[in-house]
């Protein structure tokens, strides 16, 4: 591939199967919607420009892609109609122009290479992705000649009984020599069973025009079309996969694979552990030699080198686990940092804070952060120690080395390596147990 690329997606569908308001492509495949995944592709491809074909009332649709340029398609006449929606973008364009789909999330920068590189090897002026499924029902067919160039593409209900044999069928995915393409897509006609305007039939035109076409074959798994639920969830399991073969292949340990889920863009270490049941929302950066234990949730978060998170851990969006810190089982932390050696173990909620380095946060301990209007900060200075089952009522500031005894609730500041602790007096009236209890019974006659 030496010549210039540009990229048209096409996600103007709003996919009725799917039962649902959120237009199609926007379902989430690995942690992002499915157009992020082909508009990944195409960056990876290093195109030039990438150009999305929507349909009316996608604001969100429209966001998401930003700042690529979209183009309306308003009324769906089919895929050749689709792309030349984006006319005004292919004008001027040399090179190539790939035609993706952006349901269909799982082609690979590397066999969409190969598709460029056979369209420009012999100057084609369409080259197509080819696959061969065990059923055929529904696909259109590549009908090729006896040099293998690509004559036809055959819809499938356009097909007669010898090409219904034909097991080569169309991917979807093309790509045209773009300083002929706008000429060819509107040379298509609608004369056809649906009475669309199919951008397969492109084939056919560059044939009458004395063009070749050439069709590349690639494996059924990459070819998924995702319209259902039942398809998205078929899609996610292959991305799952790939995902966690390559996070293995980089030096990471996955004690039980397919019950670790990871996002599109985790990060992960080298000599990093993951034991079963954990699950990697978007954003997550892990550093090197990291424990993180069975059934803990990451999300937006960055976890240093060394540190041992879980079991039943959740770190939300804003959590910075520093070096050698410690976040131990039916923990939380959000949108605090945890610096270098400090230890959250059991059972507490940190959020709107720093815990300061080799600090130490004993277990029921919680940061009040939320007065009902606002959010407020901790501070808690390195190597303090805060006792179980407290209650610190931000903002507050807990200085360097200072201790808070066990069950007390800090609503100022503790001054460094001072001993700070708030307890009601304590009363015990010897007896009044057993009095209470012969009470009851003479009231409910109950032993």
């Amino acid at each position: 591939m030496s010549l210039e690329l540009s990229v048209v997606v096409l996600a103007a569908g709003m996919g009725t199967r799917m039962k649902s308001a959120l237009p199609k492509v926007m379902h989430k495949v690995a942690g992002k919607p499915m157009v992020g995944h082909v508009i990944d592709t195409a960056a990876h491809l290093k195109a030039a420009k990438t150009m999305v074909v929507v349909g009316p009332d996608m604001p969100d649709l429209i966001k998401t892609v930003a700042p690529h340029p979209t183009f309306e398609q308003t009324d769906r006449l089919g895929t050749a109609h689709a792309v030349l929606a984006a006319k005004e973008g292919l004008k001027g364009l040399t090179g190539n122009v790939l035609v993706l789909y952006a349901d269909s999330p799982l082609f690979t920068a590397k066999t969409l290479a190969r598709l460029v590189a056979a369209r420009e090897e012999n100057d084609h002026a369409v080259a197509v992705l080819g696959f061969r499924p065990e059923d055929l029902t529904g696909y259109g067919r590549l009908v090729t000649d006896q040099n293998g160039n690509l004559t036809a593409i055959v819809e499938d209900k356009e097909c007669n009984d010898a090409q219904r044999q034909i097991n080569f069928c169309n991917s979807g995915v093309m790509c045209f020599k773009a300083e002929d393409m706008i000429t060819t897509l509107e040379a298509i006609d609608n004369a056809n069973a649906k009475g669309e305007y199919y951008l397969t039939d492109a084939v056919e035109v560059a044939q009458k025009n004395g063009q070749s076409c050439v069709a590349v074959e690639v494996d059924e798994a990459e070819t998924l079309g995702v319209n259902s639920r039942t398809q998205l969830a078929v899609a996610e399991a292959i991305l799952q996969n790939r995902l966690r073969e390559t996070a293995m292949a980089e030096g990471a340990t996955l004690v039980d694979p397919a019950s670790v889920f990871l996002s599109a863009d985790t990060k992960l270490g080298r000599d990093v552990i993951v034991e079963p049941n954990v699950v990697f929302g978007p954003g997550v950066t892990v550093g090197d030699n990291v424990v993180i234990k069975a059934f803990s949730h990451l999300e937006s978060c960055v976890v240093g080198d060394g540190a041992d998170i879980g079991p039943y851990a959740r770190l939300r969006p804003g959590a910075e686990i520093g070096a050698g810190a410690r976040v131990g089982n039916f923990v939380e932390i959000k949108k605090a940092v945890l610096e270098a050696g400090a230890k959250v173990n059991h059972l507490s909620y940190i959020g709107d804070a720093r815990v300061g380095a080799k600090a130490n946060i004993g277990a029921g301990t919680i940061t009040c952060n939320y007065d009902g209007f606002r959010k407020q900060h901790t501070d808690i200075g390195a190597g303090a120690f805060i006792g179980s089952n407290s209650s610190l009522v931000a903002p507050v500031e807990i200085g360097d080395g200072a201790i808070v005894g066990a069950g007390s609730t800090i609503t100022g500041k503790v001054e460094a390596d001072a001993l700070t602790l708030t307890r009601a007096e304590r009363i015990e009236k010897k007896g009044w147990a057993a009095k209470f209890r012969e009470k009851m019974r003479e009231l409910t006659g109950k032993k």
